[in-house]
């Protein structure tokens, strides 16, 4: 069996840091770019990020349903691993440019460029996920990958919270359009640069089938997939914890904290605790069974969040709880992946083909509706406070957004076990079933 190499480790590690520093730059400050740079009513940009987000819904899928009839030289997904991040990149910018022109044009620009930019999103990052899948025939070769990928992407989120300030500062300040702009292409270059590489040095070791799978069949990768269908109703939830606190934080720094510099410090007790908890993961997924790891993590993961908000414990106390809650958030994100996995296995075992780029094409969708549930509600929240930008800091104010970075993932830790209880495939029927999907593809092989 062959491993998958060093240098494809690094790669795919680097990809997903890339990756991660376009999209947390968006999440984090497109939002606010649209409303206190663009001058965009809130209730505006809330309509335009849901849109997207329903777009999103049939664009996803039709991106995974394409990556799973593509049939290259180069592989089923590594095609796209060359194109997105050019694509990806250019879109990114064109989120931060201010165009000038009437109000209605400038709502109409925005609109049509964060659509582009959630489809130019989807292209790469269905395939690079779902290479993970596909990059080994050991299960625990591909945690490991999963698990690189992950940590990969924390660290660009991480660089992103801590560092994007600083770089906005350099170019002219949080409060100019075109320090946007600026940090955009810096952002969106070097992102794209590690993206690429994904394209020259990953490979595919598990083979697609002669034919692609046509639409009528692959759909069902999911329909009859009931342990699939919990785990995404799940990772629905468990991913606002994340998306939340993300579109949230730079406000909860101005206007809670009193100082956007304590962005730096989220970002920090961020990297700390998805390392720790994502580099703690592959260990425990041999020990106990994946469902108990997610469940037991949310439980722990929701006390962490509401403490600070139960209880008056200061900036610093709060930053290490947050942290705790993020080592849990990292234990259910490498746990769920890893799960996913087992799902494809499972459809395969069932259906008689796999189906990874519908299954990650929905995993995609997830967490991008996900993250604008999570817009969709800070606009709310804005409306509701009567926030203005630049205001005043207020008892309302200071509620809100404390809400909404701690009780808000507090609860949404609590709803994801629910659907968790009903994800049946155990530990035992997944080795089973891939010792019986190992004989078939080496009888297959023995036919030809």
């Amino acid at each position: 069996m062959q491993k998958i190499s060093l240098g494809e480790k690094l790669t795919y590690t680097g990809s997903l840091l890339g990756q991660n520093m376009i999209y947390s730059f968006v999440a984090m400050y497109v939002m606010f770019f649209f409303t206190d740079l663009l001058r965009i009513p809130s209730e505006t940009v809330t309509v335009i990020m849901v849109t997207a987000s329903l777009w999103d819904a049939v664009n996803d899928i039709l991106m995974g349903m394409l990556a799973d009839m593509t049939k290259t030289r180069w592989g089923k997904f590594r095609p796209y691993l060359l194109i997105g991040p050019v694509v990806v990149a250019v879109a990114t910018v064109l989120c931060f440019v201010n165009f000038g022109g009437s109000a209605a044009g400038t709502v109409a620009v925005a609109a049509v460029c964060y659509v582009l930019w959630g489809m130019s999103y989807t292209v790469y990052d269905i395939p690079i996920w779902a290479i993970s899948s596909v990059s080994s025939r050991d299960p625990d070769e591909k945690n490991g990958m999963v698990t690189l990928g992950k940590i990969g992407g924390t660290v660009g989120t991480v660089i992103i919270s801590v560092g994007s300030v600083a770089l906005l500062n350099a170019f002219g300040g949080e409060r100019s359009a075109g320090a946007y702009t600026a940090a955009a292409l810096v952002v969106a270059g070097l992102g794209a640069v590690l993206m690429v590489l994904s394209g020259f040095v990953l490979r595919e070791r598990i083979e697609p089938p002669p034919k692609g799978v046509p639409f009528r069949r692959n759909i069902h990768t999911i329909l009859d997939n009931g342990p699939l269908k919990a785990l995404m109703v799940a990772l629905l939830i468990v991913n606002m914890v994340n998306n939340v606190r993300q579109v949230a934080q730079m406000y909860f720094a101005v206007y809670v904290w009193g100082d956007s510099g304590y962005v730096t410090y989220i970002g920090l007790s961020l990297v700390l605790g998805m390392i720790s908890g994502m580099a703690a993961s592959p260990a425990l997924i041999r020990r106990f069974d994946k469902k108990y790891i997610f469940i037991i993590s949310c439980l722990a993961g929701a006390a962490a969040s509401a403490v600070p908000f139960l209880v008056d414990s200061g900036v610093v106390v709060s930053l290490v709880l947050l942290g705790i809650s993020f080592a849990f958030t990292g234990v259910t994100t490498i746990t769920s992946t890893s799960m996913l996995m087992d799902a494809i296995d499972y459809a395969e075992y069932k259906l008689g083909f796999r189906g990874e780029g519908v299954v990650f094409s929905m995993n995609t969708f997830l967490n991008k509706l996900s993250a604008t549930i999570a817009k969709g509600l800070l606009g709310v929240s804005l409306t509701w406070m009567h926030y203005k930008d630049n205001m005043a800091p207020n008892d309302t104010v200071r509620l809100g957004f404390s809400a909404i970075v701690y009780v808000v993932p507090a609860l949404c830790f609590l709803l994801a076990i629910l659907p968790m209880l009903l994800y049946r495939l155990r530990s035992s029927q997944i080795e089973t079933i891939r010792i019986e999907l190992d004989a078939r593809r080496g009888a297959g092989k023995g036919e030809v």
